[in-house]
């Protein structure tokens, strides 16, 4: 029974860490994306 309670405690714990590094990886694409266009108008707006 021990056994049995602690792979499914290994197997949720698991689970969390994977939803939340997939999710971190969706917030870390959209910063860059967001400081990548950032950089573009600084850049445009001092050539001008």
């Amino acid at each position: 029974m021990y056994k049995t309670s602690m792979k499914k405690l290994l197997i949720l714990v698991a689970a969390a860490a994977g939803v939340l590094a997939f999710s971190s990886c969706q917030t870390m694409e959209g910063v860059g994306k967001d400081i990548s266009a950032g950089g573009q108008a600084l850049s445009g707006a001092a050539s001008r």
